[in-house]
């Protein structure tokens, strides 16, 4: 077996790389946007991550005015408080945050479907 080397494949996990980014509550000074499958077609759009410093009351006031949908802002044990929206508002969140300087476009990570 000189003139061959045998190389035993590695374990590969996809997720590796999410499961680090995605360790803590607000990791990296990230703003996460996801989007939850509720049952049929209904959604829920959550925003976790910004900095404490902001009322979230005030940011859902303006995000339900905006949009048009219901929402509340819930206390998590893990995550903190996280605001909750009806619908998929991923993309209209983003911009909003992004227009309103609370948060700059390369700190927020969408995730879903």
């Amino acid at each position: 077996m000189s003139d061959f080397d045998i190389q035993l494949p590695s374990p590969f996990d996809p997720f590796a790389e999410a499961k680090a980014e995605d360790s803590g509550a607000g990791s990296k000074d990230y703003v996460h946007i996801r989007v939850q499958q509720r049952k049929g077609r209904k959604s829920l759009t959550t925003v976790q991550g910004l900095k404490k410093e902001f009322s979230y009351n005030k940011i859902l006031k303006d995000l339900k005015k905006e949009f048009c949908c219901n929402g509340t802002v819930v206390q998590d044990p893990e995550l903190g408080q996280v605001i909750q929206l009806q619908g998929d508002q991923r993309k209209n969140v983003s911009t909003f945050l992004v227009q309103a300087g609370i948060v700059k476009k390369e700190n927020i990570k969408i995730h879903g479907f």
